[in-house]
């Protein structure tokens, strides 16, 4: 099947932005790139990428794009029960006002590799909707990659003083800011004094059955 022009866009800003952050886009930031008015426009180009077989989109999994089109196999699919991941569930994080982690928990989840990138080291039960608008759900198990370094536009799993929290990091030249993705919740700016961490990347989730 021929892609579009605007097919042909979107696959390359999917490539782009999984090189760049490690997360393709949301389809809220695919609307707004190619100008679309809303998020079915985006949906309808998604679904026909899929059928193209340029692109898998994972049920429940928030961003779960992953690239399979020929000459894009930068994130190639796991062979079936060849790339499971063994992963500790820490405690949790907070998508709302920053709360204590527990990380005292003992209890391990079996994953297939292909729900994150890049690949997590634990999870973290979320806490909160303050992430709703990028597919993070109260009950949510998010899956953190274990680095102090990001760049301003990712998300992360940030420390404050004792809490931990997963937003949207925003860096200036004299402020550090950390965002939530619900305008219920106001921004977290870290004040002169703080104690403030980058304890790693957000790169995935999975939606336990309810």
């Amino acid at each position: 099947m021929d892609l579009t022009d605007t097919q042909q866009a979107i696959l390359a800003l999917i490539v782009e932005r999984i090189e760049r952050d490690g997360l393709p886009p949301s389809q809220t930031e695919i609307a707004h790139a190619c100008g679309f008015k809303g998020v079915r426009a985006a949906q309808y180009h998604l679904e026909a990428l899929e059928q193209a077989g340029a692109i898998q989109r994972i049920p429940g999994v928030a961003r779960g794009i992953r690239i399979v089109e020929a000459g894009h196999a930068r994130l190639p699919l796991p062979a079936a029960n060849e790339d499971m991941l063994r992963l500790p569930v820490l405690g949790r994080v907070a998508a709302g006002l920053p709360i204590g982690a527990d990380v005292t928990g003992d209890s391990y989840v079996l994953l297939d590799r292909v729900f994150f990138s890049p690949t997590p080291n634990y999870l973290l039960k979320v806490k909160g909707d303050s992430m709703r608008d990028e597919g993070i759900f109260d009950g949510d198990l998010i899956g953190v990659h274990r680095t102090r370094d990001a760049r301003s536009g990712q998300i992360v799993v940030a420390r404050v003083d004792d809490e931990i929290t997963v937003k949207l990091l925003k860096l200036s030249a004299d402020r550090i800011r950390l965002l939530p993705r619900n305008p219920d919740y106001a921004p977290i700016e870290v004040r002169p004094g703080q104690e403030f961490e980058i304890e790693g990347l957000y790169c995935g989730l999975v939606r336990p059955n309810r």
